[in-house]
This record gives C-alpha cells, structure tokens and sequence, in this order.
C-alpha cells in the first residue's frame, strides 16, 4: 500500500485570522504609537521656544534667532531619523549589535586621538560648522549593544560582570574626556535594564555598593579637574565653596524662583535675558522654562515627560520579545536619569554635570540620539503583533 507523507495545513478560505495576522505582518506602521509622537511634537515646539528665549536679548552676540533656528533644523532631523529608526525592524538590530558596539567603541577611541579639545574636555569632532559627540551616540551602541549580549544567556555572576564590562569599556574612555555625567547616565541604564533581565537581588546591590565605591574613586582621584570635582560636591554643602563655584546654580535657583506660579512671561525674564544663567539653552534650559513659564508651564513639561515614559513603559511590556523590552528600558532608564538629574542640578538638588535635557536642550548630537531611541521604541511597538 503506498504510504503518502505528512502535509502542510492549508488555511481554509475565509479563514480571519490567517489573513488578519498576514496584514498585521505586512503593516506595521498602521501600529505606530501616535500618543507618543504627539508628545515628542510638543516637546519640540517647546524646546525651540525656550532655545529662543535662552538666547535672546541684549548680550546676545548673533541675531536673536540663530540659535533658534539651529534647533528646528535639528528636530526636524530628528524626527526623520527617528522614523528611519523604526521603519528597520528592531529585531535585526540584536544580529547586528556586535558591529554597532563596535563602530561606538572605535569613534571613542578617535575622539580622544584627533577630538577637539573645549573647557577642560576632548569630546567632539567639528564636523561643517556642527560637533559630534561620539559619547552621545555611544548610548545607542551601549543599549543595543547590551540588550543583545544578555538576551538568550543565564545571567549568573560571571555572565552578570561580562555584561556590564559591555558598558564599562567605553565608560572607561568617557571618564578620560573627562566626563562624569556623561559615564553616570551608562551607569543607570546598566542598572536598569540588568535588573528587567533577571538578575538576581542580592548581586543587583553588589552591583549598587561597587557602582558608589566607583564613584567615590573617580571625584577623589586626578581623572576630573578640581572644578569639575567642585561642580559634583556643591550640592552637598554649597556654603562650602566660594562664588565662583556656587554661581551657576545660584543663578538657576534665582531665575526659577522668581518665574512664580505663572512665570514673567516669554522672552521677558530677566535672568534669562540678560544671560545671568550660564549655557541656558543647553545644561540649564529648565530655568528658562521656570522663568519664563512659571510653575504652570514647568509642570505642564513635566506631565509630557510623564506620558512620554509611561508610553515606553507601556512599549516595554507589549514587547513580544526580550530584546525589544530591553531596548526599551534602557531608553527609560536614560530619559528618567537625564531628566532628573538635569532638572535636579537645576533646583539645586543634584550635582552639576552637564547632562543634557532630552527633547529639550540645544545640541545636535543629543537631539539627534534620543530621537532615533525614541524611533527604536516605536519600532518594538510596531511590530508587537509580528
């Protein structure tokens, strides 16, 4: 008798949920997470207000909009990079993610051989009138680069330490730039995303302890410059220090102070107009906000950040794999660490150290970063149901 072997099911006709999932497969933009979009859109707008307001008045040496304009140019392209972002299905990024940590590593590396030196640090190449900062763009390699070594590997103690030399290796050549904030902000995504893979409690405050004697290395050792070590301690006790090292968050504390429950108005603090704020449109633009904008308008950027992270939280959780739920937390991790500390160092509460605000601060390498981690968490949460 003739035997005949196993085949194929074929999907009956009018079969709904062959043809649902193949369209579903096929377009995944009809997904894409419009709330948070939206948010990002009115983030912009703000940002190239207040760019405008920080750099207006009578001190100013170019035309009042220059800078405003520099800072459109750089949303817009943000907002292109960050569809290109997630229009490249996430998933070949964990393939890939040898070669893009690796393409990280070696812009820092060349930083430090043919950078340009500014303030104390080497950071940035000058590139048709605009600096790079490979640091920044190292935040993508890092978080792509440690969600895909820790997806599919028990995490025990050895594999736990291998992972965060991922992230160690280019902190090392951050600190030497030097550049603490810049390491820290490496530090709370390493934490937070060794933590959603599973790693076990008692080694997470291993982890926490050594992270803090670390720290207290790097501030009492010669890596950092004596007013860099300033600039991280005045928060503690800032009746320590002379003026000098005081003023900048003097001066961020003053201006938020007198925005009130309204804020003066804008384009018409004082502070701000009359640049009494030093780099206001970068580290401290929240001081303008609360100046100008007053505790309504800080509150009212506050509650979008709030949205903002409760939609990566949720793109995090619909994520129909680990790599796509790391990707996204370590976004988190980066936008809260960054958002607290630069409005902490703001109000006086944390240490000044440069980290910028996302969305917010004028600067083209940071703009364009975490625009394209926020076109990665669009991606994850495109492709949820694929």
């Amino acid at each position: 008798m003739a035997t005949t072997g196993p085949t194929l099911a074929r999907p009956r006709l009018g079969d709904r949920s062959t043809g649902v999932a193949a369209r579903v497969s096929a377009t995944p933009w009809r997904h894409l997470d419009v709330s948070l979009v939206a948010v990002l859109g009115l983030l912009s707008v703000v940002s190239v207000v207040m760019v405008l307001a920080a750099t207006h008045g009578p001190r100013t040496t170019t035309n009042d909009t220059f800078f405003m304009q520099r800072q459109a140019v750089f949303v817009v392209l943000g907002f292109v990079v960050m569809f290109v972002a997630a229009a490249i299905d996430y998933r070949h990024w964990r393939e890939w993610w040898v070669a893009i940590y690796g393409l990280g590593m070696l812009s820092l590396v060349f930083v430090m051989l043919f950078g340009i030196s500014a303030k104390g640090t080497q950071r940035g190449f000058a590139l048709a009138g605009f600096q790079m900062q490979p640091s920044e763009f190292m935040k993508i390699a890092a978080i792509i680069g440690l969600a895909g070594f820790l997806v599919g590997r028990e995490l025990d103690l050895v594999r736990t330490v291998a992972g965060i030399g991922v992230i160690g290796a280019p902190v090392v050549l951050i600190l030497m730039q030097p550049d603490l904030g810049t390491a820290l902000v490496f530090g709370a995504i390493t934490l937070g995303m060794l933590l959603v893979a599973g790693v076990p409690a008692r080694t997470m405050l291993g982890l926490l302890l050594a992270a803090g004697l670390a720290a207290g290395v790097v501030v009492t050792s010669d890596v950092l410059d004596e007013y860099q070590k300033a600039r991280l301690t005045n928060f503690v006790n800032p009746d320590a220090l002379d003026r000098d090292q005081r003023y900048n968050t003097e001066q961020s504390q003053i201006a938020i102070a007198s925005g009130g429950i309204t804020g003066q108005g804008l384009l018409k603090g004082g502070q701000t107009s009359n640049g009494y704020v030093p780099e206001q449109q970068t580290d401290f633009i929240f001081t303008a906000i609360g100046e100008e904008l007053g505790f309504v308008g800080s509150a009212g950027v506050l509650l979008l950040y709030g949205v903002l992270l409760w939609r990566i939280l949720r793109a995090a959780q619909l994520s129909r794999d680990a790599f796509g739920t790391l990707l996204c937390v370590g976004v988190f991790c980066l936008i809260l660490f960054q958002l607290f500390e630069n409005i902490g160092m703001s109000l006086g509460i944390m240490p000044v150290t440069g980290i910028p605000l996302p969305f917010m601060s004028y600067g083209g390498s940071s703009i364009i970063v975490v625009f394209v981690l926020a076109g990665l968490v669009l991606n994850v949460h495109m492709r949820r149901f694929s």
